[in-house]
């Protein structure tokens, strides 16, 4: 029997197992250690996960794509049913099938049963909402054990990132973590260093855990809703009486987790009303087409490579013929900036809160060890490091130090 750490992420999950004394994460798909969080289903009930999930929608296979998985822990979309094919299925159930696909792409890879996790957890599932929070954790040990892990505890996915760099270090220093991820962006400040490292017991090490339920996907959201939405009629007038068109699909739309909720059949029906009364029925149109297709997915795809693309080269023009011909729109750095700011000052806002915690000054602090694919975005970058000026950054593996981080903390419970 073995023992992992398992970073179920929003967007990505790792899974890593100890092998003679080192974490290392396991290969999920192909030589690839990451599998996107994405689970397709076939209409006849098979499934594909991670890139393939993600190829077969691309490519036009009928059925249904879900992302983002983690974000619904913590919420009533936990026990909703979403239609696959002709059947309801629970979220929780598909949460569950697909670490199921994880859990035994882990063994295949090791050759080896593993029924012992440190499962990756934020500091918050849900911000200022301890029940809720509970319950999220809750229901994600209920499906570990459903999927045949014996023993099961958790670990922040910050101080899993923490142990992670500690491993490099030759010096005792006073680190913030930072990991902004798909969902939630989370900080801690520890005490790290070779010596520390050898305690079987660390939690006077940690001198503050903070965070805030916003991720990527939140930055997927909000660009989406300023710069694509509006193609597809989002602010525009209702012809009668002058209110906007209804923004609930908009914002399902733009939103990864809610996405299916559009494919319902009484949503069609709605999407037809709608253009039929709305001030520029030829935008309504746009949207009832992206619906009737379900092209959600393809669309949120394209607003999240859009994105990244502008996070690295300054500008870039998505192409959005699938859902009109000759139909595109520019991004560049100042609109990615101006739609997302308050997205990255939010996050910026909690390591001011993390150092209170601590009781210590940003001088204190001697490096920012930056994980998770958001530390990609240069204002979320500086809105974090404003706090902390003086200290040494650090970049981590920007998917994979949760997981080696969770494996490490494996070791050390499991003893494997």
């Amino acid at each position: 029997m073995a023992a992992c750490g398992l970073d179920f992420g929003t967007s990505n999950t790792t899974l890593g197992v100890s092998r003679a004394g080192r974490a290392e994460l396991a290969c999920l798909e192909g030589a690839s250690d990451t599998l996107p969080s994405a689970i397709f289903y076939r209409q006849n009930g098979t499934i594909e996960v991670g890139r393939a999930a993600i190829a077969a929608y691309v490519g036009g296979e009928h059925g249904r794509l879900m992302r983002a998985l983690k974000s619904v822990l913590g919420s009533s979309l936990i026990d909703e049913t979403t239609l696959v094919g002709r059947s309801r299925v629970k979220f929780r159930d598909v949460i569950r099938r697909y670490l199921t696909e994880v859990k035994a792409r882990g063994e295949a890879a090791i050759g080896a049963p593993i029924d012992h996790v440190v499962h990756g957890r934020p500091v918050f599932f849900v911000d200022g909402n301890e029940k809720a929070d509970r319950e999220a954790e809750t229901t994600l040990r209920e499906i570990a054990e459903a999927i045949g892990f014996k023993d099961i505890s958790f670990q922040y996915e910050p101080i899993a990132a923490a142990l992670d760099y500690e491993q490099q270090l030759d010096r005792e220093e006073l680190a913030l973590i930072a990991d902004i991820g798909g969902g939630t962006s989370d900080f801690s400040l520890v005490r790290l260093g070779p010596e520390r490292a050898k305690r079987p017991e660390r939690a006077a090490d940690v001198l503050a855990n903070d965070g805030v339920h916003i991720g990527g996907t939140d930055f997927d959201r909000t660009l989406s809703l300023g710069t694509v939405m509006p193609l597809l009629g989002f602010r525009t007038k209702m012809r009668a009486n002058g209110l906007d068109v209804p923004s609930t699909y908009f914002h399902n739309l733009a939103t990864w987790s809610a996405i299916n909720r559009l494919y319902e059949p009484k949503v069609h029906r709605e999407l037809y009303e709608v253009e039929r009364d709305a001030a520029q029925p030829e935008l309504i149109r746009r949207l009832a087409h992206v619906v009737d297709d379900e092209r959600g997915h393809s669309l949120a795809i394209a607003v999240e490579g859009a994105k990244i693309t502008t996070a690295e080269e300054g500008e870039v023009v998505m192409d959005l013929g699938f859902v009109e011909k000759g139909l595109s729109t520019r991004i560049d750095h100042d609109a990615l900036v101006r739609h997302t700011d308050d997205l990255a000052v939010k996050i910026g806002a909690r390591v001011d809160g993390c150092l209170a915690q601590a009781g210590v000054s940003a001088s204190d602090v001697d490096a920012v060890f930056m994980t998770g694919g958001s530390t990609r975005l240069s204002h979320v970058r500086q809105a974090i490091l404003a706090a902390v000026p003086d200290a040494r950054v650090v970049d981590g593996n920007v998917f994979g130090s949760v997981g080696t981080g969770l494996t490490v903390e494996a070791g050390r419970r499991y003893g494997h």
